[in-house]
């Protein structure tokens, strides 16, 4: 019911319901074993469940991930009347440490571009084919997953994605791109049969539709040929994507609006990055710095 609600009403993204239910199951499974019912739970049960969590050695952004779920959880109940009081009404998040979007440099993206040589079989070109989707445009793995032949335009070199709550928008790539689509598209109806406008567009070697663990093995497997960065995801490419940009002077709400992000707080994210590179250059450049 509280899931259906979030997906539905919502619009959280499949991956965001999996998480909150994730984390409901392990709440549940801590109040089965200590015989509390969900409409008994006080302040303090809540209190013990996240300090149990920390020593299981849960960091703090998980942890004020798994308050934010019982928020929602709780005020869900409060609101259809299962429950009398919001035990998380007093709860405060702990502390987190704001650490800068890891991010691959330019140089290292170049080389895998340019320097790493991709197989010609329908493996290795829809491998290309994504990594240099998901350079060009920044768009989520979650958006990625979910293209159709129809969400691409040529004509106006644009993409169509579902970003988070279901909401549209339309991502521009460069005219680099269009060729690797096109080359892309022809691989796969060699492979395959004629590509639908209705059919997901990225698939596995065995035609069918693509998943999450099998991106993030794709982008580790070329990351790990060019880079040493610490983190080698499918968002480390997005974190990229946008550093990139700003460094290139592309300006921020513009860079707002091709992430999809709701604010533009969220964005300025990456302009710290940015600024603690300068700071570094400054440092070992300058004479009297």
């Amino acid at each position: 019911m509280f899931l259906n609600y979030l997906e539905y009403e919502k619009r959280f993204s499949p991956q965001t319901v999996i998480a909150y239910k994730t984390d409901l199951l392990q709440y549940l499974n801590f109040l089965s074993f200590r015989e509390k019912e969900i409409k008994n739970v006080t302040h303090q049960d809540i209190r013990l469940w996240i300090v149990e969590e920390l020593e299981l050695g849960k960091t703090a952004r998980t942890i004020n991930r798994k308050i934010s779920t019982l928020k929602a959880f709780y005020k869900f109940l409060l609101r259809n009347k299962l429950v009398s009081i919001n035990p998380t009404d007093k709860l405060i998040a702990p502390k987190q440490k704001k650490s800068l979007p890891v991010f691959v440099p330019e140089t290292e993206m170049n080389n895998l571009f340019d320097r790493i040589i991709f197989d010609e079989t329908f493996e290795g070109v829809r491998d290309k084919t994504i990594i240099e989707l998901f350079y060009a445009t920044g768009i989520r793995l979650s958006e990625l997953l979910n293209i159709k032949r129809k969400d691409i335009d040529f004509y106006n070199q644009t993409v169509k994605v579902i970003g988070k709550r279901k909401k549209e928008r339309i991502v521009p790539f460069s005219p680099r791109l269009s060729p690797v689509l096109q080359e892309y598209i022809a691989v796969y109806e060699q492979e395959f049969g004629r590509l639908g406008q209705e059919m997901p567009i990225f698939v596995t070697k065995e035609g069918k539709t693509i998943y999450t663990k099998l991106i993030y093995k794709i982008v580790r497997k070329y990351l790990d040929m060019v880079s040493t960065v610490e983190k080698r995801s499918p968002h480390v490419i997005r974190h990229t994507f946008a550093t990139h940009l700003l460094d290139n002077g592309a300006d921020l709400s513009a860079i707002k609006e091709i992430l999809g992000h709701s604010s533009l707080a969220a964005t300025q994210f990456y302009t710290h990055t940015s600024v603690e590179r300068l700071k570094k250059t400054y440092k070992q450049a300058h004479p009297r710095a």
